[in-house]
This record gives C-alpha cells, structure tokens and sequence, in this order.
C-alpha cells in the first residue's frame, strides 16, 4: 500500500510538472504579438470594432491566466481614422481552474490612462456607431428572403437559465482616466478627467469597498465641479439587487451660474436599487451646500418605464441671505436688509421626469408662515403652480428703497410743509415740480414672456404701503406673455377692496391695465407718513378703470389714462379750518378784525365726490363737491400725479357765523347770502386743505359785485318808479360784471 500511494504521488508530481512544462513552453514558446493581425480581424469580424495594438502584448497561462495590454486604441471599424478610446495600460490576471466551475478568481484589475473621447456630429452619427455587432457582408447582405422566412419559421427550443458566473476579484483600481462627450447636434459638451477609482476585494453578496474620484466639466452652462464618492457596495445579481451602504459623496463645484462663487456639498445615505421590484431608494438622506443643511429619504418606483418620485425632506433653518450670496446669486435692494435672514421647509414632494410637487409644504421665511403646495408641472415650459396660505407677510420689507427722485420731491414736500403755516395764511404754495416716481425698470420682460404660472395665495394679515390688510386673497396666471390677476380682495379696517388687472409683456412696451373697486376704505393711513400727518380722513367708495403702458414707475405714472369715480364719507379736512378763512374774507369785506379764532383747526364733512379723467398722468375733476355744516362747496381742479400736486378753483356759498354768538366782523347779512367765495388749493398732495387760500383776485370781484349790488339798490331808492323795469334790469347787470 505504501508503494502504491508513493507511486500515485509521483504520478501527480510528474503531471503536475508536465503542466508546469507546458505553461512554461506556451508562454514561453509561443508569442500572442505574432498574432496581432489576426487579433484585429478578430476584431473588427465580430465587433466591428478597429483595434490597434502599438504596444506588446504580456501574458501568462497557468495557474493565472494573465493578459497585459500597453498602448492601444480603439475605434469604430467604420470610421477607423477616428478612434473613440485609447488606452495605456491593462492588466488582470484568472484563476485557470475555477473558470471549469464557472468561478472567475481574478487577482487585482489595474486600468491605466484610459481616454474616452465620444463624439456626435451635427447630423447625429456617433464615432462609436455599431461598435459590438457583427460586422455586415455582402453575401450576408444579400441572402434571399426565403432563408429568413425559414430561419424564423423553424422552431426555437426553450433555452435554459444558466447559472450566473461567480465573482471572485482582488481588487479593481482604475487611475488617470478621462471622458470627453461632444454633441455638436446640441452644442453640448461633457467631461470627467482625473478619475481614479479603487476597490475592496469584489465578491458577491459580500460589502466591496469603493473611493471614487474625478473633475466633472460641462459648457452649457459653464460649470465645473470636483467630486469624491465613497461606499460600501453589495450587490446581487440572482436578485437584482444593488446597495451602496453608507455612501459618502463631497465635492466642490463653480461656474457661471455661480459667479464666481464655489458650492460646497455634501451627501450621504443608503443608496438601493431592486430592478426586480423595479424600485431605487436613498434613505437616510443628509445633504449640505455651505451653511444650508437638509435631511430626507427619496424613493422612485416603475423605474424602467415612466419612473416616479416619492418622498421627503426638510431644510434646517438658515441665513438665505447669506446663503444665496454665498452661491453668487444677486439679491434685489431690499427696504430692509435683515429680510431673508430665516429660512426654512418641510415638505413631501412627488415627481417624475418632466415635474415635480412639493406636498403638504410648511415653508417659514423670516417672521411669515407658509402652508400649502409648490408644483413645476413641465420642466421645459417651467410651468410653476404656486397654492399657498400665509399667517402674514410684510410686503414693505421686501420691496425696493426710495428712489432718488423720491427723495428729491421729499425735501420739496418738506419745505412746501414748512411755508404753508398753522392755520393757512401764508402765501399760496408752489405747485411742486418734483418728480414722485422711480425710473428704475420693474418687470423682467424677457423671463415674464415665457412664464408659465397660476397662483393662489391666502393671507390672513398682509403688510403694504404700511398699511394692514387682512383676508387678503391673490389669484393669478400668466402664459405666452400675458399675465392676469383674476383676484384681489381683503379687508382694511371697515372697508374692503376687489382688483382685477393685466399686463401684456407681448409688445415690445408692455400695457397694463386695472380695474378695482373700493367700499369704505379709510385713506387716512395711506396718507399719513412718519413726516406728516394724513391731511384727510374719512371713508371712500372708489371705482377705477384704468390703462397705461411702459416698465417703471414713472413711465406707467405718465401714461396713464381711464376714468374713476369717488366718494369720500364722513371725513374731516386736517389742519384747514375753511370757517375761519372765509370769516376772513367777510371781515375784510366788512373792514372789520375778527376778535377771535373759530375753534378748531379742521373741517370736518359729510361727502367728498366727484369724477376723474386721466390723460397721461394727469387726472381732471370737473365736478367736485363737498358737504360741509354751514357751507356748500363746489370746485374743479386738476390732479398731477406725476408730481403728486394738486391745482384747485374752489367755490364756498357760506351761511355765515351761526353760532349764538357770532363773531360781529363775521356776521352774514343778506348781501352774503347764497354768495359764492372763492379759494385756490394749490401744492403737494401731503398738504391737502393747508394747501387752499382765500383767491384774492377772486375775493376783489365778490367786493365789487357787493359794492354793485349797494349801488344798484341806492338808485332803486332815488328812482323809485320813475324808470322803467328794463332799465333797472340793465343797471344791475352792468354792476355784477
């Protein structure tokens, strides 16, 4: 027994070395580059792929099954001069005998210098175009149909699931390679350079360590990007199932968008993907770009048909100010500076390729919260679908500063203040010259032009023009350059406004136009500034129907035009008692002095009404009228909005002191009665009654009509019925001329 066990352990000894010899002779003996022509033809018959081998070809048989290939380049058999991939070195090496029980035992795989250029021309044929089909023939070409008919009639026996090959590698390491993507047909362009890639030992079902890195660049925009991933990968192929546990992926990115700025990113999470279950997820999602932070899971399902987006996130609280500088984006000039210093959003969204809906979305930005939902139904339409309701918004703060010609009119405002005096008896005010309106262009025409939008916004309190509207509600559109709000209504106070308007960016100078109706609207906190207080109260009923054209606001100021209707209620005029300058005048009429101030310093009324006409910024009232206790006022009078001045012709017919103890100077005969009194308003909006004097000129013809009058009655006296009544007739009016 002992001999035949020595004798069996010479036998494998001696064809253990017979083996050795004959790998030693194969790789020895027999050179692969004498072969490299046939190699080639090999192939461009089978792959239709032009392979050029300028460097030797290494190799080993047995145990290892190795293959070193230096310095060769790949291309299309059909455009050969153009190769789409060169290569510097590559290595790998098999286990020969676990190959007979379908086991690939690979030592370490090392790819070295791998260039891939892949190119579109502008008539959409790529340089790698039928790169791994058999290459055509003629005489396959010209094969009669019959055979094709037979080759499909004959019957095909079911093939068999055959078990996959088992995986069993080192490692894989891939160093400096590159990819460059050119479409001329789109004018787009892609790279990755510097990409160096390495792996754990690769085994299935088992966690492959992976580090990935690489410099990604594209031209459309301008950007450019450095990024490294790391992971643990497993993977199942029986399954179909692929998981990378605890991915980490870093990197920086800048560009155009960017201006000049860098993006710093983060992300990480489990990344799985069961094309069996047709389902990719990332859970435990945890993503930072700069200062923002934002966690969440992402879920797509129907993968390789029409995929869907399923999930969640939320954005921690952060300095959006900071944050959009910080990626080069350009803040608008804001009345306050401090706005978008909070920031913050939790939301469900839903998608597919061509949108995405964020759901049931609670969005705080600074001292305002918002609930609701944000959609882009088409990606390339950008068609925004915005439903939200709000707690409150401060419109003010977000809105651009005072221009300069606001300011220069303040100060005009200011020193007209200033002139007019207490209780108005200084010279009539200057009408201003000022301009009251910004210059600066408002709507971004060319993105206005091809929005896509429809929104719906609630608001329990809405801050504008320091005023405090509440149940506010906001619905609008916009598509092909036209955008309409359907809605706008809320509340002030006691009083309540609806608005409907448009504005058609689709000529070269856009038109505007507004309708809206107003119901017992207190003015009074419209006109009160920090300066000044409102120089008018009372409750207005207003209908307007207005147009205008152009892009700022002193361009729509002075075109406007249309037609409006008022009436203000139960108000008061601030700081101008119309008594006490009418008193006045009577006084002087009598050359007597009043002995003392009419108590009080405003006139209070019962209705203000009348009707606008607007031609380019100027609006006319030709029948003003005014309900005042002891007066009856009429007036016409132009408004100039584009200096915010007002220029009046005002008629008083007084009843005079009616108190129980009526000023003497001030007392009303019957010369008075049923006289009309003339004033002139003229100045600044801000000033109101302080801007309204006694006419002079007009207060010389009421004496002389008075002095007419006197005279015409004393001849009535002296004549008697000596003359006839024609005559008389004719001397009163000569007199009240």
């Amino acid at each position: 027994m002992k001999s035949l066990g020595k004798i069996l352990g010479l036998f494998f000894l001696g064809l253990l070395l017979i083996i050795v010899a004959l790998g030693f002779a194969l790789t020895h003996l027999f050179d692969p580059n004498d072969y490299k022509d046939e190699i080639r033809d090999l192939a461009r018959e089978k792959a239709n792929l032009e392979l050029t081998l300028n460097g030797d070809i290494g190799w080993s048989l047995f145990p290892w099954l190795g293959l070193e290939l230096t310095d060769a380049t790949l291309a299309s058999a059909d455009t050969p001069d153009k190769p789409f991939a060169d290569l510097r070195l590559l290595g790998l090496s098999v286990r020969v005998l676990p190959l007979l029980r379908k086991e690939v035992q690979m030592s370490d795989i090392r790819v070295d210098g791998l260039n891939l250029n892949l190119e579109i021309d502008d008539k959409g044929h790529s340089n790698w175009e039928n790169v791994g089909h058999p290459r055509k023939t003629a005489s396959a070409t010209d094969a009669p149909d019959s055979a094709d008919k037979t080759a499909e009639a004959a019957p095909q026996a079911p093939s068999k699931p055959s078990d996959p090959i088992k995986l069993d590698i080192d490692s894989l390491i891939v160093n400096s390679a590159r990819v460059d993507y050119h479409n001329a047909q789109k004018g787009q362009q892609f790279s990755a350079e510097s990409i160096q890639l390495t792996t754990g030992a690769i085994h299935e079902g088992a966690s492959v360590p992976v580090k990935l890195s690489a410099f990604f660049g594209i031209n459309k925009p301008v950007m450019r990007a450095r990024t490294e991933l790391q992971g643990d990968l497993r993977f199942d192929r029986v399954l179909k199932r692929y998981e990378l546990e605890n991915a980490k992926v870093s990197g920086e990115a800048s560009g155009e968008p960017l201006n000049g700025q860098t993006l710093t990113y983060a992300l990480q999470g489990q990344l799985s993907v069961d094309m069996a279950a047709n389902i990719a997820q990332w859970s435990s999602l945890k993503l930072s770009a700069n200062q923002m932070r934002a966690i969440g899971e992402l879920k797509v399902t129907d993968l390789r048909d029409k995929p869907k987006l399923s999930g969640g996130f939320s954005v921690a609280e952060v300095n959006l100010r900071q944050f959009l500088k910080g990626i080069g984006q350009e803040i608008p000039a804001m009345a306050d500076e401090n706005t978008l210093n909070k920031f913050e959003l939790v939301t469900r969204l839903s998608g597919s390729p061509s949108s995405i809906k964020f759901n049931e979305m609670t969005l705080k930005l600074d001292d305002s919260t918002f609930n609701g939902e944000l959609a882009v139904d088409d990606f390339s339409r950008q068609a925004l679908r915005v439903k939200l309701k709000g707690d409150k918004l401060d419109l003010d703060r977000y809105l651009p500063p005072k221009s300069k010609e606001a300011s220069a009119r303040d100060a005009e405002v200011k020193q007209s203040v200033a002139k007019a005096g207490k209780a108005g008896t200084s010279e009539l005010p200057n009408a201003p010259t000022q301009q009251a309106w910004s210059s600066a262009q408002v709507l971004p025409i060319d993105r206005l032009r091809k929005l896509d939008m429809q929104v719906a916004l609630n608001l329990d309190q809405l801050t504008a023009d320091k005023q405090n509207f509440s149940n506010v509600d906001l619905q609008a559109k916009s598509a092909g350059g036209l955008l309409t709000l359907d809605n706008a209504s809320g509340s002030l106070g006691s009083g309540s406004f609806v608005a409907k308007a448009r504005v058609d960016v689709r000529p070269a100078t856009p038109v505007l136009s507004l309708q809206s109706t107003l119901k017992r609207l207190p003015v009074e906190p419209f006109l009160t500034t920090a300066e000044n207080k409102a120089p008018v109260r009372g409750l207005l009923d207003l209908q307007a129907n207005l147009t205008t054209s152009g892009n700022s606001q002193k361009a729509w100021v002075e075109a406007l035009n249309g037609t409006s209707s008022f009436a203000l209620e139960n108000g008061v005029l601030v700081g101008a008692n119309l008594e006490q300058q009418i008193c006045q005048g009577i006084a002087t009429l009598n050359r007597k002095q009043l002995t003392r101030e009419i108590n009080g310093t405003d006139t209070p009324f019962k209705t203000l009404n009348g009707n606008l006409t607007f031609r380019n910024g100027v609006a006319s009232n030709p029948d003003l009228k005014v309900e005042v206790p002891g007066l009856n006022v009429t007036g016409d009078g132009d408004l100039d909005l584009r200096v915010l001045g007002l220029d009046y012709r005002i008629g008083v017919t007084l009843l005079g002191d009616t108190r129980a103890m009526p000023d003497p100077a001030c007392q009303v005969n019957e010369r008075y009665v049923g006289l009309e009194w003339p004033i002139r308003c003229r100045g600044p909006l801000e000033l109101g009654a302080k801007a309204c004097r006694l006419d002079k000129d007009g207060l010389g013809k009421v004496a002389a009509k008075l002095a007419g009058d006197k005279l015409t009655e004393k001849l009535e006296e002296k004549l008697g019925d000596k003359v006839s009544p024609e005559l008389k007739d004719a001397l009163k009016g000569l007199f009240k001329r």
